[in-house]
């Protein structure tokens, strides 16, 4: 320990330590330097703690400074932060609470024996400390990641629920995780304060990635937040703390954005409570909260089972059935067709037996369902019975249904093309009660080109239904291009603009994938309204909208920047007919859709690969 190399002016240097060739000296002197640190005062504390950061992110499962004694060390470490202010102010002490926290949730995310001589060594009362904002946003953000991960564990979680207020405190940042970070960083930029634009960073960026990175870490301080209160969240004690209306309302909302793109966020936390009785009583009696999941279900995102599984619960369950069938019924109806979504298979065929049941449960009597459901449930069932039927049918008389179908289709299209948009949608509503029910593709087509009727009607809400149903009979499910960007215009129409991006960027995806040999030359390129398009959806989806919109626009030097509300002429968009789909200009993204394309890759691989 004491032995320097001849060039090292610190005693004790950490450094030094490691390069000692005896691993028995080695440990002991590594021993000695975690019991001692948090008691020294000496410059340049920071750079063993960044290394030991770098070591356990690089290497989180390996016991040897567990067993030495970090732990205990970084829980000394943050509590000398916050009791001495003085020392933190000093050199870059700054830093350290930080990278102690941090260096606690890598070891402690994968190795439960970790997590438990982690608790042993007391890091849970430092890690409330820094949860509750005695420092800043970002301690708060790797604090809730080292709970969280503490917090999976079934040896561990009794030691934090005995902290009553985690669950409260984590509440209460998924809900203004995102404005305290606009507020305390992003909005005023001279401001900032040095060290997080380092963190952020890590000193090769200037205020654009500063700005870029801080709405990933406050999606991830939201998201890690939920990740927290879900481990609450499946034992049922916690569920009437967890179940306040006014928290409730606003998980829908919580999605984390298109910069996590791995977290279940608030539709996650939505189904775990949907799974315990005493839960979906609360989430029932939120009408918002239905016609959220009811919106999440009929989309292409990652959380489209995740919706309909919240819904079928609800629907399962006797005393929450009558409360939202009526608003569930028409999303679920549009989803029937779905054969696989992920690792789910014949989920369609599920949903209809859970509608199958509501009528044969609650079809009668004073409190039964609408007269209007149960036609709608009774039209379903008849279609299976009808495709049943279809299989036995001789192959002439088949192709006789089809060949009708396709004679309506065509008159369809005739009036489309004249102007007689809402004959042209009766036409094709006459051709899919013709077209066979086995016929899939000819009936992708005929829901297309009807949600194509129904945008220019100005019928969003049935320009969804269609759409969805077409990229339902899809396979692979939701990868029909012309659907998709039926479904995005009309999202728009109605202002949901997470929705109506998600859609537009699997559309562009599938632009840029197509095999068709007039697109092979125009492989990774977009249409350019559809570029304008996107453009225009980030703006109205980001994740600081709601704050901007409370607290003002961006200070920057010269000025503010009204971020939310520019003028612009992107509002624009195209129908992108039949004709016309294969005929517009095609340009490349431009750079700042780069974190969108990445994450519609993985919607594609999600439903190619079954993720």
């Amino acid at each position: 320990m004491d032995k320097l190399t001849a060039d090292c002016p610190y005693p004790g240097c950490f450094f030094c330590v490691m390069k000692e060739g005896n691993p028995s000296k080695r440990r002991a002197s590594v021993l000695k330097f975690f019991r001692e640190l948090p008691s020294q005062d000496d410059d340049g504390q920071v750079l063993p703690i960044s290394g030991l950061w770098n070591t356990a992110m690089a290497h989180p499962n390996d016991s040897e400074f567990i067993e030495l004694g970090i732990f205990e060390c970084m829980t000394a470490l943050i509590w000398k932060g916050l009791k001495n202010r003085r020392w933190l102010s000093h050199d870059q002490n700054i830093y350290i609470p930080y990278y102690a926290a941090h260096i606690i949730g890598s070891y402690t995310m994968n190795m439960e024996e970790f997590a438990e001589m982690a608790v042993h060594a007391g890091v849970i009362p430092a890690l409330v400390e820094l949860l509750r904002g005695r420092l800043t946003w970002v301690e708060q953000r790797v604090a809730v990641r080292a709970l969280g991960h503490l917090a999976t564990y079934t040896s561990t979680f009794p030691a934090l629920a005995s902290h009553g207020e985690i669950l409260e405190l984590a509440m209460q940042l998924a809900a203004s995780s995102l404005e305290i970070v606009y507020t305390h960083f992003y909005q005023y930029v001279d401001r900032r304060l040095s060290y997080h634009c380092d963190l952020l960073t890590r000193g090769m960026g200037g205020v654009e990635m500063e700005s870029r990175k801080a709405e990933e870490w406050a999606s991830q301080l939201q998201c890690w937040s939920l990740q927290l209160i879900n481990c609450f969240a499946f034992k049922h004690e916690f569920l009437p703390t967890i179940c306040k209306p006014e928290f409730l309302v606003k998980l829908p909302e919580m999605w984390g954005g298109l910069v996590n793109e791995n977290s279940p966020a608030g539709i996650g936390l939505l189904r775990t409570i949907c799974h315990h009785k005493l839960g979906r009583g609360p989430v029932a009696s939120c009408p918002s909260i239905i016609d959220a999941l009811c919106n999440i279900a009929r989309s292409s995102d990652d959380w489209q089972y995740m919706a309909i599984d919240c819904l079928v619960a609800l629907l399962q369950d006797p005393s929450t059935c009558l409360k939202v069938i009526d608003t569930a019924l028409p999303a679920l109806l549009d989803l029937v067709e779905i054969t696989t979504l992920g690792e789910h298979k014949k989920l369609g065929d599920s949903i209809v037996n859970v509608l199958q049941e509501c009528i044969q449960t609650h079809g009668i009597g004073r409190n039964s369902i609408s007269s209007r459901a149960k036609e709608q449930v009774e039209e379903l069932l008849n279609s299976r019975e009808q495709l049943k039927w279809e299989k036995s049918m001789p192959k002439e008389d088949l192709h006789i249904k089809q060949a009708a179908a396709l004679v309506v289709k065509l008159e369809g299209n005739s009036l489309f093309s004249s102007g007689d948009i809402s004959g042209a949608a009766l036409k094709y509503s006459e051709a899919l009660a013709l077209c066979p029910v086995r016929s899939k593709k000819e009936r992708i087509v005929l829901y297309s080109n009807r949600a194509q009727c129904n945008l220019l009607l100005q019928q969003p809400m049935a320009a969804i239904s269609d759409a969805t149903r077409a990229l339902c009979l899809q396979n692979p499910v939701n990868l029909h291009a012309k659907s998709l960007w039926r479904r995005a215009q009309a999202y728009d129409m109605l202002g949901f603009a997470k929705e109506s991006l998600l859609d537009a960027i699997l559309y562009i995806n599938e632009c840029s994938q197509s095999t068709d040999h007039d697109a092979a030359s125009r492989q990774n390129k977009v249409p350019e309204y559809a570029e304008r398009f996107v453009k225009k959806q980030i703006r109205a989806a980001w994740l600081f909208k709601d704050a901007a919109a409370k607290h003002g626009g961006v200070h920057c030097e010269g000025g503010v920047s009204d971020v939310c509300n520019q003028e612009t002429d992107d509002s624009e968009w195209e129908t992108a007919s039949e004709s016309d789909m294969g005929d517009d200009e095609k340009v490349r993204l431009a750079d700042n859709l780069k974190s969108e394309n990445r994450r519609k890759d993985r919607l594609t691989k999600a439903s190619k690969k079954g993720t």
